[in-house]
This record gives structure tokens, sequence and C-alpha cells, in this order.
């Protein structure tokens, strides 16, 4: 994101005491990364929790799904009416 800077120059007219300069993010300095390795494990809370087991459930229920309809369309399971 571009740093936005207040500038205050002292005996500026008032039109120009609070005019905001924009720096490129290209052209500010850089920032400190993240150090990854620092970091330990990240806490869930227990909505989180639930919402990626249900969300496994259902990836998991919508693969048997699918290989339930290709085992039906190679006729594994004897004839079904379609």
């Amino acid at each position: 994101m571009a740093t936005m800077l207040l500038n205050k120059v002292g005996a500026q007219q008032m039109a120009d005491e609070h005019r905001w300069v924009v720096i490129h993010p290209l052209d500010d300095a850089p920032e400190q990364k993240v150090d990854m390795s620092a970091l330990g494990p990240m806490e869930m809370t227990t909505s989180v929790r639930i919402s990626l087991l249900s969300l496994r459930a259902y990836l998991i229920v919508m693969l048997l799904l699918v290989f339930y309809r290709v085992f039906c369309q190679a006729g594994f399971f004897g004839l079904h009416a379609s």
C-alpha cells in the first residue's frame, strides 16, 4: 500500500498546511517481513474448527458421490434405471 505523509511546513499557506503526499510502494522504504520460522501454530476457535471439519466431511461425501456415479456408469452395480 502507498504511504501517506502529512506535509507540515511552518511558513506555507493554510491551503498547503494539511496536504497529503502519496509515496508509491516501489519508491517507499522496504518493510520488515514476518519471520515465519518464529511463528508457532495458529490457534483455532471452536467455530473455525467446526467449519473446517464440516467442509472436510462435505468434500469427502461429494468425492464418494462422484465415485458412485462413475461406478454406476461403468456398470459395476448392475442395471439401474437412468
